[in-house]
């Protein structure tokens, strides 16, 4: 794994809606420009993500999605509105980002709700994005909402029905993400979180059947529980702001675009499927399978690693 390597230029970037979003660039002035989504939506990005590029060969680029991390406003204040923040305007920050540094075309790199933006983006400007990395597939589609918030209490049963049970009875058969969601806004202090909780310790239970898997969500601090569950619930509870199938539906715009995807066997929460779907509809793209590995595990650094020393251009 390379060295990780503090940013040589950070900045905030007003984007409009009251928004700025903090952005970090680290690596090599000169290198082959890559762009890094952080997952959630709602994480905000970490300083492991520094470690992912040889910094002698790229010029990377990190930056937090709206309401998180250290963009502003924090999703995390519970008075600060969301509704400024759906897919459409982040890839449009992604874009106005890339012009703000002055880059040309760059790599796109994703993980999880990183690759459900990274598609949206690749697939809106084909022309700016040299190639992709996406790692633990996922295309924000409905279903896979579905998937989480109830099918997986077949396979979790009794961790499942806790969550359920934290929102009103009247709402267990309706739509989870909406209820938790509700919960969030409530102006209770102690209702909010609660529901962050509730929220972060299912996160934690679905996350890989990976025998690895460690508690991480559920341990981080209530601030961040609140942010990361209200930003999440936000976007689940409106189809992640894309129409049904759409990222699918639109994946032959990535012709001529090399990818490779990076997926985890043990990835209970994000199935195969989609991968594969998606693998089978974009043309000249290659699908990496880790046999032991969950949503996010060890065992993928190596297949992320080749990937992106692939496209170094040396």
């Amino acid at each position: 794994m390379p060295p990780q390597v503090e940013p040589y230029e950070t900045g905030m970037l007003d984007v409009g809606d009251g928004h700025s979003l903090y952005w970090e660039v680290l690596g090599n002035p000169d290198g082959k420009p890559a762009v890094m989504l952080h997952g959630g939506p709602g994480a905000g990005g970490t300083p492991g993500m520094r470690r992912a590029f040889d910094p002698a060969h790229w010029r990377i680029v990190i930056f937090d999605q709206r309401n998180s991390g250290r963009s502003t406003p924090y999703a995390g204040d519970p008075e600060v509105d969301l509704s400024a923040n759906t897919t459409p305007h982040l890839v449009a920050d992604v874009e106005r980002l890339r012009e703000h540094l002055g880059i040309d075309r760059w790599l796109v790199w994703g993980g999880s709700w990183g690759v459900t933006l990274g598609l949206a983006y690749a697939q809106a400007h084909p022309e700016r994005v040299t190639e992709l990395v996406l790692v633990a597939i996922t295309s924000g589609d409905r279903r896979e909402t579905d998937w989480i918030t109830r099918d997986m209490g077949r396979v979790f049963p009794r961790e499942w029905e806790r969550f359920r049970d934290g929102v009103p009875a009247a709402e267990p058969d309706g739509d989870l993400a909406a209820a938790y969601s509700r919960l969030l806004h409530d102006p209770d202090p102690a209702v909010r979180a609660k529901a962050a909780q509730d929220w972060c310790d299912w996160e934690d239970v679905h996350i890989s059947l990976a025998p690895d898997a460690a508690p991480r969500l559920s341990l981080r601090p209530p601030e961040f529980q609140l942010c990361f569950a209200r930003v999440v619930t936000h976007y689940w509870a409106h189809g992640c702001f894309l129409a049904p199938g759409q990222l699918l539906r639109d994946a032959g715009r990535l012709a001529g675009i090399p990818g490779v995807m990076v997926h985890g066997r043990y990835d209970v929460s994000g199935p195969l499927e989609t991968a594969w779907q998606l693998h089978r509809a974009w043309p000249g793209s290659e699908l990496v399978v880790i046999g032991d590995a969950g949503h996010s595990s060890a065992s993928m650094g190596p297949a992320i690693g080749a990937a992106i020393e692939r496209f170094a251009g040396r």
